[in-house]
């Protein structure tokens, strides 16, 4: 039998939430008419800087276990994901979007990364093999979290956050995605404005050295439903 988790959005954010950049609390998703709006420009998330996987736009989140904290639950209401009990196997999970949006991507895809916890760290891998259509039409597609090294990027860590995060087997963390998933923009590559003295991958991106606009995706993207079928 098939486990299917459906988030229409008709009821609010069902737990998911904006995540803002390392120094700001998770931040609301504007909702209207059941259809959330992730509007540009994102925060360039350089927590996995080479020599880890590389740089991320974070469009939405939700976590997958465990109680949330005070904060979470202010912007992204109950969690219909941990309230229902849905597994976090996600081995041959079947994740639809139903999506529609403008995009000046940069070379960047609509993805999904799933992060899980293993030995006190938490390893992010990104389903680059498959990834989500974005038209000016609704569209929807499906990919499948097939247990594939192949199919991910392992986005691992910068030189300097490796207390907290780092690489643990693909099929390991895909059968217990106990930290969260994300629909992110992928793979970012930005771009130094001027001289910037130093290392672009040590510095922060758009924090440490200002960045060019146009070497980063731009525009926004509509999601008004998510499904994960769970493989039996």
């Amino acid at each position: 039998m098939v486990t299917s988790y459906v988030e229409d959005f008709d009821d609010g954010p069902g737990g998911w939430m904006r995540v803002v950049d390392n120094f700001a609390p998770p931040a609301a998703l504007p909702i209207r008419n059941g259809v959330v709006r992730c509007q540009g420009p994102w925060w360039v998330d350089y927590n996995h800087a080479p020599p880890g996987g590389g740089y991320l736009q974070l469009l939405m989140c939700m976590v997958t276990h465990g109680p949330s904290g005070e904060s979470v639950r202010e912007v992204s209401g109950p969690n219909r994901f941990t309230a229902g009990r849905f597994p976090t196997d996600f081995t041959n999970a079947k994740i639809t979007l139903r999506t529609r949006g403008e995009l000046e991507a940069a070379g960047t895809e609509l993805s999904l990364l799933i992060q899980g916890s293993k030995d006190g760290l938490t390893s992010g891998w990104v389903l680059t093999g498959q990834t989500f259509a974005v038209n000016p039409e609704w569209t929807e597609t499906t990919v499948t979290a097939v247990p594939d090294p192949s199919q991910w990027t392992s986005i691992g860590s910068r030189h300097d956050r490796t207390d907290t995060y780092g690489e643990k087997p693909l099929l390991d963390i895909l059968g217990r995605v106990n930290v969260n998933i994300h629909i992110i923009m992928f793979p970012v590559k930005p771009r130094p404005m001027g001289e910037i003295g130093g290392d672009p991958h040590r510095l922060r991106a758009g924090r440490d050295y200002p960045i060019w606009p146009s070497s980063i995706a731009q525009g926004y993207v509509e999601i008004d439903r998510i499904q994960i079928d769970f493989a039996s």
